[in-house]
């Protein structure tokens, strides 16, 4: 109610909201040059300056191993000092390192410009994170569509960099780099301000005192957490939080190994190139940036730890699989699975680490992303060695295997942490509309009517001072007005509709869908008239060499254009997965319910 909710809470309740939304801008903007970066920099240090293997080995070690160190000191820097500021700092440095790739000449500069981007890195995802977490009592979804953002941008810089590489080369692809990274950083910095966590506490659903439910009890611990620690410092976040670190290391190991395996397995036995690993991997990149905000809906319905074991089980299932994938395209379908495994498994991860932070939660965030690197530092390592010294088919078992104890190894480190299994659903969309409609009318209003109405705050401070009446002072006065203000809060909120999208149908899904294939069939016919149709390659060409070498365009603005046409059969083909699949869902559904 209105006076439960301090002054400095009520004054821009959409604030926390804009603030998500810039961050959640800028996550997408740099992690498309993050994720192209760790694609494209052993090739360009290759061709570019010529380094040996041994060389490239160096130049991606020095970042990882500057991120792994500045992880944690990023964690204490957003828990200390305005978190906005510190990922703006990060984005600057992640656009400082890309030039310095695009100006470098030698090995030393690639080294100096591969250290500048390890530190940006840790800067910036460490205070991303923390400044996702700060909505996570109100709204559980918060992790969700921060990887939704992160793999959408990372798709969308894979296609185009991929698709223009050819075009402006290493030191063009570079330079949008650096310009997505300013444009991140200025999104951060336009961000507001954070709100007093004393203030959200008091008014945020879910944090208020003496909140039940899952979501109150965990607030309850984080706070107790916070309490106990009051300037804790890294090392007992750290082992508040050991039994998830050991198992963020071990499920990281795990699926780094089978990535790089995989990586190398494209290259050296179906003999791809850049782009052609980079298709297989795209439908994958894709299921995460649709699928997580609607895997929160079963996460929500059947409990953390359930969620997390089906996810290790549909991993294992895919690392197993590939040890029999008779080609690329089977491995893409099968990496679909993965990415919705891990599109259910990272948000959970993230929102456990910083429930159990408490008010620490920079910190906590610093040591997780510390374990998820040092997990894929093994991981490397570990399929290195099983390429070369095992067959394919055992090091893919190997890899399931270890995938498999993670359905063990994750629900226990969650359960172990207290932390609540089954989170609350999300709030519905803000209501804006009423908001607008609910303005504090001045001039003379009728006394408020004595008698059955609308609970107020101020009814119980009424009741404790039974010999108070309105001559004895103001405050009887201020607490008439705050009645009256929630009565016609109350009044609007009833008589103006909530503009709160309802459900699909299975009708208007599948005029969606129509829609999209009769606009999709219009623009196919039009390139296949001048020639730029990738379908018509598909069909009257070698599926198989079509599929991964693309069509018959050699290079400039007709490949991109073929190109572009077949990453929509792609998107396509996804969303006619994604409505069928609701469809059923709702078929199953209302056969239970009959």
């Amino acid at each position: 109610m209105i006076g439960d909710i301090p002054a400095a809470a009520t004054k821009s309740p959409r604030a926390p909201r804009r603030r998500e939304e810039r961050t959640l801008h800028a996550a997408a903007f740099t992690n498309g040059p993050n994720e192209l970066f760790d694609f494209i920099l052993p090739l360009w240090a290759g061709a570019a300056l010529g380094l040996s293997a041994t060389e490239v080995g160096i130049l991606m070690a020095v970042e990882m191993a500057l991120s792994v160190i500045a992880r944690p000191i990023a964690g204490v820097l957003s828990d200390l000092f305005e978190r906005r500021y510190v990922a703006a700092t990060g984005a600057v440095l992640y656009a400082a390192s890309a030039a310095g790739y695009a100006l470098a000449q030698n090995a030393a500069a690639a080294y100096a410009a591969a250290a500048v981007g390890g530190v940006g890195g840790a800067l910036l995802w460490v205070a991303v994170r923390a400044i996702i977490s700060e909505r996570l009592a109100e709204d559980s979804a918060v992790f969700p569509r921060l990887l939704a953002s992160q793999e959408t941008g990372s798709w969308v810089a894979f296609v185009a960099g991929m698709v223009l590489i050819g075009e402006i080369g290493f030191d063009g692809v570079f330079w949008a780099c650096v310009g997505a990274c300013l444009l991140a950083a200025a999104l951060l910095l336009s961000a507001p301000r954070r709100q007093d966590p004393a203030a959200v506490r008091g008014g945020g659903a879910g944090g208020a005192p003496g909140a039940t439910g899952p979501q109150g009890a965990v607030a309850s611990e984080g706070a107790k957490g916070a309490a106990g620690s009051a300037i804790a410092g890294l090392g007992a976040v750290g082992r508040r939080l050991r039994p998830m670190l050991l198992a963020v290391v071990v499920t990281m190991t795990a699926e780094a190994a089978i990535s790089l395996l995989l990586l190398m397995h494209l290259q050296r036995e179906f003999d791809l190139e850049v782009i052609q690993v980079a298709y297989v991997f795209l439908p994958g990149a894709i299921a995460m940036s649709v699928a997580a905000e609607r895997l929160h809906g079963y996460v929500v319905r059947f409990g953390r730890t359930r969620i997390l074991m089906c996810a290790s089980f549909a991993s294992a299932a895919f690392a197993a699989g590939l040890a029999w994938a008779p080609n690329p395209v089977v491995i893409a379908a099968l990496w679909i699975l993965s990415g919705l495994a891990w599109a259910a498994v990272i948000p959970i991860q993230q929102a456990v680490i910083a429930e159990a932070s408490g008010e620490h939660t920079g910190r906590g965030m610093g040591v997780y992303e510390s374990a998820n690197l040092l997990g894929a530092l093994i991981g490397a390592l570990t399929a290195g060695m099983l390429y070369d010294g095992a067959d394919w088919t055992v090091a893919c078992l190997s890899a399931a295997a270890l995938i498999l104890a993670g359905a063990v190894v994750v629900p226990r480190a969650v359960r172990s942490l207290g932390v609540a299994d089954v989170p609350p659903p999300p709030p519905p969309a803000p209501e804006a509309e009423v908001e607008r409609a609910v303005e504090p009318e001045h001039g003379p209003e009728p006394e408020p009517e004595h008698g059955p109405g609308p609970e107020t705050a101020s009814a119980p401070e009424a009741r404790a001072t039974p010999g108070t009446s309105p001559a004895d002072g103001a405050a009887p006065r201020v607490k008439s007005s705050l009645a009256k203000d929630s009565a016609a809060k109350s009044a609007a909120a009833k008589s103006v509709p909530v503009k709160e999208e309802p459900p699909r149908s299975r009708e208007q899904l599948l005029r969606e869908l129509g829609r999209h294939a009769v606009v999709f069939t219009v623009v196919q016919v039009l390139l296949m008239l001048v020639g730029l149709s990738w379908l018509r390659d598909l069909v009257t060409q070698d599926t198989v060499d079509v599929l991964l070498h693309g069509g018959g365009q050699e290079s400039g603005f007709a490949r991109v254009v073929e190109d572009g046409g077949k990453i929509w059969v792609f998107v396509l083909v996804g969303h006619a997965l994604w409505a069928g699949a609701k469809c059923l869902a709702m078929t199953v559904g209302r056969g239970g319910r009959d």
